[in-house]
C-alpha cells in the first residue's frame, strides 16, 4: 500500500448546502469530505467488505465522529454498496 493509503471507516451523507471548499453540495456527484487533503484532490476509496472502488474528489471537510476518515457523497457510497449501513470499511489512495 502507499505511504498516501488510509484506511478506517467511512460514512455518507447528502447535505444541498455548501461544502467547505465553497461550491453547493451534490449527493448526485462522486464527491467527499476529508479533514486534511487538499480541496480537489482525487482519491480511490475501495470498500473493504465487497472489493468495490470509486473515485471521488475532496470538496468538503469532515467527518466529524471519531474513527471514520471520510464522509462520501450519496451517489459515491451506492457505487460502494453501503446505503443501507450507512458506514463501511474503506481504504483510499491517491488517484496520482
Amino acid at each position: 500500500m502507499p505511504a498516501s493509503a488510509q484506511c478506517g471507516s467511512a460514512s455518507w451523507y447528502a447535505l444541498t448546502s455548501k461544502t467547505a471548499s465553497g461550491e453547493r453540495m451534490n449527493p448526485a456527484a462522486m464527491t467527499a469530505a476529508h479533514r486534511s487533503l487538499p480541496f480537489g484532490s482525487k482519491m480511490i476509496v475501495t470498500n473493504q467488505r465487497n472489493g468495490k472502488s470509486v473515485v471521488v474528489r475532496i470538496n468538503d471537510r469532515g467527518p466529524f465522529i471519531k474513527g471514520r476518515v471520510i464522509d462520501l457523497s450519496k451517489a459515491a457510497a451506492q457505487k460502494l454498496g453501503f446505503i443501507k449501513s450507512g458506514h463501511t470499511k474503506i481504504c483510499m489512495t491517491s488517484t496520482s
